[in-house]
């Protein structure tokens, strides 16, 4: 390999710390709309977003492994772009965020450069 794996290793882990941030959601509405910057007072959508937390967390764990296991690199690098591409399209094509969403927002841009960063160090 011309790069070392440790660029691709690198740029996964910061891709899964980068998704453990949101895990404290998984704790209530309190830590949920701190995160978010909304009204957390449907109980239903406080479900939902819980395990929306809790399956970020499952994510960031994921992604921290295949940091550590250079065969898992390209399942990692793959199911990051997966969980980050289609939030900031999303993102992108509704506009009119507040200041905790243009947060993730730049936080998943970062992620994207380290994706792409990843990818390319892992192709060569």
């Amino acid at each position: 390999a011309v790069m070392p794996d440790w660029v691709a290793q690198g740029m996964l882990a910061v891709v899964g710390g980068i998704h453990l941030l949101p895990l404290s959601g998984a704790l209530g509405p309190v830590q949920l709309a701190s995160l978010y910057g909304v009204r957390m007072d449907d109980v239903n959508v406080i479900i939902l977003m819980r395990h929306r937390a809790v399956m970020f967390g499952a994510l960031g764990c994921f992604l921290l492994f295949a940091a550590c296991d250079r065969r898992l690199h390209t399942a990692g690098l793959l199911v990051g772009s997966a969980s980050v591409a289609p939030f900031l399209a999303i993102a992108h094509t509704s506009g009119g965020y507040n200041p905790q969403i243009a947060r993730v927002v730049a936080a998943d841009w970062i992620a994207a450069a380290c994706l792409v960063v990843g990818a390319i160090a892992r192709a060569l």
